[in-house]
């Protein structure tokens, strides 16, 4: 019997070991590696080539969602099973959006973790019903870039565009055209109500 080989990526390292820990009960499934952040989930998973990466969405540094792609553009054929333990509709729609094939709830059902995980070798998609409730009700999530995700989320502490600017040391006129286009994707016309757009459609990381 071939074994499915899995990869985790996960910043807590007792998530990691618990996670290996229930996969190991299954003759079918074999730990290839582990990871702790998404810089050394990319480089791991281009030595180790695993069949499956069960992916943390919300790490320092690199997230889930960018891991993901630059994994995927290397590793076509790998298959991303993405773990949230709450829901950003933007964060999983861009992950979904870069390849993942599954997007599960860490406090979901064991077992489906573990059909997700060999649906996911046969080509199939799981999407706990939680997230997929909040991907439906938001409708088409805005394709947002990185800096414009970091903006988007600066707006809505308060800063001014003055702020933004001396914050990401970059020129005031060029927040401006950020934030032109951040309202263009949300459907915002000044910036309280891409606040509340924002908020309301799950679009901030927490």
């Amino acid at each position: 019997m071939k074994k499915i080989r899995i990869l985790i990526v996960d910043d807590h390292a007792l998530v990691r070991i618990g996670l290996a820990s229930l996969l190991k009960t299954h003759p079918d499934l074999e730990i290839a590696g582990e990871a702790e952040d998404g810089e050394s989930a990319i480089s791991l998973a281009s030595s180790l080539k695993p069949d499956v990466i069960i992916m943390d969405y919300m790490m320092s540094g690199i997230d889930g969602a960018e891991a993901t792609k630059r994994i995927l553009e290397v590793l076509p054929q790998t298959k991303i099973i993405i773990l949230t333990s709450y829901i950003m509709a933007y964060g999983i729609a861009k992950a979904i959006r870069s390849g993942a094939t599954s997007a599960l709830m860490k406090n979901g059902n064991t077992q489906t973790l573990i059909a997700a995980i060999r649906d996911a070798v046969n080509g199939k998609r799981t999407i706990s019903p939680e997230i997929e409730h909040i991907l439906s009700e938001n409708g088409e999530i805005p394709n947002l870039t990185e800096r414009q995700e970091l903006i988007l989320n600066l707006i809505t502490r308060g800063f001014s565009n003055q702020d933004i600017s001396r914050h990401l040391n970059i020129q005031e006129d060029s927040v401006k055209k950020h934030t032109s286009a951040i309202f263009e994707k949300i459907g915002a016309a000044n910036r309280a109500e891409a606040v509340a757009i924002a908020l309301k459609k799950h679009l901030l990381k927490q």
